[in-house]
C-alpha cells in the first residue's frame, strides 16, 4: 500500500501550490478551499507511478 493512498487522497493548490489532504478538508467543514490562501480551485495530485500497456 503506498504513502498518499494510505493518508488519502492529496490535492494541490493552483493559486499557491500547496498540497492539502482530505483529511484536512474534511476537518474543516468539508468545503473545497485552501487551508493556507481559501482559493477554491484545487486539482488532484497523481500519483508518481507509470503505468505499462503491453500491446500484445
Amino acid at each position: 500500500m503506498s504513502k498518499e493512498s494510505a493518508a488519502g487522497v492529496v490535492y494541490e493548490c493552483v493559486r499557491c501550490g500547496a498540497k492539502v489532504a482530505t483529511e484536512e478538508l474534511e476537518l474543516r467543514g468539508g468545503g473545497i478551499k485552501c487551508t493556507f490562501c481559501g482559493y477554491r480551485i484545487l486539482k488532484k495530485v497523481r500519483p508518481p507511478v507509470i503505468k505499462r500497456v503491453s500491446t500484445d
